[in-house]
């Protein structure tokens, strides 16, 4: 080490000696102190410089100072006073810093205004340093701060009495007085004397002149403002951990924002272990806690890279039995301060050997747990340690790590409480939702649903439901909001939607009667005569393999994207339509014929609405993804999710229906007018059996023949002309249709013993799958479904 300003850098004797006992360095001072010239010394044990080898000093951990007997070059003893430093260093070993003054005081000028400088006996700790910035004097206040005698440090520079990085910049300022002659003021935190305890000190320094108003030295009043700088730094952690702790509503991620904010403002290493709720989803235990305690890691954070101190690794199941103080704090509720010194962490380390060898290892001295708590729950504890920092856990580190865990324990408690909620309404949507889709001869159909990130389960849905005459429903739907009340209504709208798409209606009039629904669940979830705000949005759409023509209307939701083979992607050119809930206006429906194979995209915002892009941009890559050939609609539906969501999560709930159309044959339907005679019934028969005779299918001719002839009959007898019979069929189900203008829904009755009529739709329900009836613009229809696996 080099004196930074020009000055006589033999004034003092200098040596540094590494960590293994070797000379590192030897200055010119040292040289006049023993003789010994550079290269005698250099690289070699400084203990051959001692008159007695035995008599080597054991140092402290920062500072050492006392006398030595030293061996001179021509072979006298030399007694010597000697102040020693340890710098620690990041990239290897430390050293140590060896000084001791040879001018000493020496005799003054008669005027010298150095010694006119009045320290007088005052509380505030004072020193003047000569022109070269080495000590002259120093008040009794000074020589308690830094732990030495005036005398033995006198003509020593900053630096040289300190060791400390910090002293060289002191020097700085110094120097800068004496140069300028102007007064400054230094604030700085620096441990000074020989315990290693961080202060902060304000430093006034200002020039000492003489008569000639020359510069002649600088004088230094120190002012310990710790207390101050400390409460000023909690305050400052405290509202940093109000705006760093608790960014998301993730558990782990709370606990790791927690254990950064304490490490390094209060330890050197930090870790938070939680309890785990009794079953997934569920509240923590309120029964008081007994010990061994099952805790799990959550977090950890340390000052040295790696973590190298941590005994568990994050999610890990570790068990704490009565002498850890994670264990005690827990069971007595408060914060609870151990060291090595007073021996309150024997026993348990005596019990976790890996911990004893941690401890031992990076010089662990002081711990302090501290209970995390929030609303009546104890929900883990948190662990601060110490082992770079060396002065122990205060009461004002006690107050700030529990006052920053206090608040975390809310952000955790928070995170929790969302999660459990979360989980809730994703179970509850899920059971809400199709566990799979039916298998139709109108359609092949694949899904996918993507609960949002972060904002919490929504009301997305999608069905696809069976409708008479081989047709299907498609539906998606989303409803506004998030989490359980969504889920809910949600649910509620999904079964009204397949209720009210059993009695065939069409696209829009269904859509009107949701909307009636809608506004009814406004009015029940207000309060205090005002309407809450249920909204939805609804796409529902109708598609029939015979005709091959799709219905659909939407409710202010996306407009579907068509696919034709051999074509391109394009959005299909529909009425918006109001959303659901504003009750009183109308819906209109646009009706499509698809070609055999065409592929319909059907899908909430959540897919296309993201804050990187526009939705212009999304529709483009939602047809990129579509235009791509696939082997399977399940393999498009991926395509579609990575295409646009890369990242595997959305702002809002995803929900994706794509469907692919297939064409009923003209040779799997048949169609008959009926003549209004009774008397025709017999051939009508007769005509069916022969048709499911050429479609192979004799086995359903009893039933179908039966059938047939009851809904026939009850036509002519009941409904008006023109009346029409319709069989279609595929490979499991025959359907018959009897078609009249009449409006009036027939309904099954209970027949009494004696009477000769009202059992034909009692015959019809008993012998088929299931029957039911539709209006159309005409009239009605009256189906039925004979299961033909059943009649084989």
């Amino acid at each position: 080490m080099s004196p930074e300003y020009p000055f006589d850098d033999a004034a003092t004797a200098r040596a540094v000696i590494d960590d293994a006992g070797t000379v590192v360095e030897w200055n010119e001072g040292a040289r006049l102190l023993l003789g010994w010239p550079t290269a005698d010394v250099v690289g070699r044990p400084a203990a051959k410089l001692l008159a007695d080898p035995g008599d080597f000093p054991t140092p402290g951990k920062h500072r050492w100072d006392g006398t030595l007997a030293l061996r001179h070059r021509d072979g006298s003893t030399v007694s010597v006073w000697l102040l020693a430093h340890h710098r620690a260093s990041q990239d290897g070993p430390g050293h140590w810093l060896l000084v001791t003054p040879l001018t000493g005081d020496g005799p003054h000028a008669p005027d010298d205004p150095l010694d006119k400088a009045e320290l007088v006996q005052s509380p505030c700790a004072v020193a003047v340093y000569d022109e070269r910035l080495r000590l002259r004097r120093m008040n009794a206040a000074m020589a308690e701060v830094l732990g030495l005698p005036e005398e033995r440090v006198r003509g020593l520079r900053v630096p040289e009495m300190s060791g400390r990085p910090q002293s060289e910049d002191i020097e700085r300022h110094l120097h800068r007085v004496l140069v300028t002659g102007r007064g400054h003021d230094v604030r700085t935190y620096l441990p000074i004397g020989g315990n290693g305890r961080m202060n902060a000190w304000l430093a006034r320094m200002a020039p000492i002149t003489d008569a000639k108003g020359r510069v002649r030295g600088v004088c230094v009043a120190a002012h310990d403002f710790t207390d101050q700088y400390l409460a000023r730094e909690r305050l400052q952690l405290v509202n940093e951990a109000s705006v760093r702790i608790g960014t998301t509503l993730d558990v782990t991620r709370t606990a790791q924002e927690l254990a950064d904010v304490l490490v390094p403002a209060v330890a050197d290493f930090v870790s938070v272990d939680l309890l785990d709720p009794p079953e997934a989803g569920g509240e923590p235990s309120t029964v008081r806690l007994t010990a061994p305690i099952r805790m799990r890691r959550a977090a950890h954070r340390s000052v040295n890279h790696g973590t190298p101190e941590a005994v568990a690794t994050p999610g890990q199941v570790d068990f704490y039995p009565v002498p850890s103080p994670q264990a005690d704090s827990l069971m007595v509720g408060h914060t609870i301060v151990a060291t090595t010194e007073t021996r309150d962490l024997a026993e348990w380390l005596a019990w976790d050997p890996a911990r004893r060898d941690r401890v031992k290892e990076y010089g662990i001295h002081s711990t302090m747990s501290v209970p995390i708590q929030a609303r009546g729950q104890t929900l883990g504890v948190a662990v601060l340690t110490r082992f770079r920092r060396p002065d122990p856990f205060t009461p004002d580190d006690v107050l700030l790590a529990e006052e920053v865990t206090a608040r975390a324990a809310v952000c955790i408690d928070n995170a929790r409480r969302y999660s459990r909620e979360r989980e809730t309404a994703l179970a509850l949507q899920r059971s809400l939702l199709p566990q799979s889709l039916p298998r139709t001869a109108a359609v092949e159909a694949a899904s996918r649903y993507l609960p949002a990130a972060r904002a919490g389960v929504g009301g997305d849905w999608f069905d696809v439901i069976p409708l008479s005459g081989m047709r299907v429903a498609m539906v998606v739907g989303d409803v506004v909001g998030h989490g359980i009340q969504a889920s809910a209504t949600m649910g509620r709208l999904r079964t009204a939607v397949r209720t009210l798409a059993d009695i065939d209606l069409a696209p829009d009039e269904l859509l009107t009667h949701l909307d009636d629904l809608v506004v009814r669940l406004s009015a029940e979830a207000g309060s205090e005569g005002r309407p809450g705000e249920v909204g939805a949005t609804c796409l529902y759409a109708v598609y029939d393999p015979v005709s091959r023509r799709c219905t659909m209307a939407r409710a202010g939701h996306p407009a579907p994207v068509m696919l034709p083979p051999g074509g391109a992607p394009r959005e299909v050119d529909m009425p918006p339509g109001p959303p659901l809930g504003l009750g009183g206006l109308p819906f209109e429906s646009t009706e499509l014929e698809l070609t055999e194979g065409t592929v319909l995209s059907l899908y909430t915002d959540g897919l296309i609405e993201t804050r990187e892009r526009d939705m212009d941009a999304s529709h483009a890559l939602l047809c990129d993804a579509l235009a791509v050939p696939s082997a399977s609609l399940e393999e498009t539906c991926d395509r579609v999710l990575h295409g646009l969501l890369p990242s595997g999560s959305a702002l809002d709930d995803v929900a994706l229906l794509l469907a692919r159309t297939r064409g009923l044959p003209a040779s799997q339907v048949a169609t008959w007018d009926i003549p209004a005679d009774p008397a025709l019934v017999a051939p009508i028969r007769k005509q069916v059996v022969a048709q499911l005779d050429r479609w192979g299918m004799s086995e359903a001719a009893f039933t179908a023949e039966l059938v047939v002839s009851e809904l026939v009959t009850n036509a002519i007898r009941y409904g008006a002309h023109p009346i029409r019979l319709r069989l279609i069929h595929d490979a499991s189900t025959l359907i018959c249709e009897v078609s009249d203008t009449n409006h009036t829904a027939p309904h099954l009755r209970r027949a009494k013993t004696w009477d000769e009529g009202g059992r034909g739709l009692l015959l019809v329900a008993q012998l088929t799958e299931r029957w039911g009836s539709r209006h159309t613009t005409d009239g009605k229809t009256i189906w039925s479904e004979i299961n033909l696996i059943g009649e084989e």
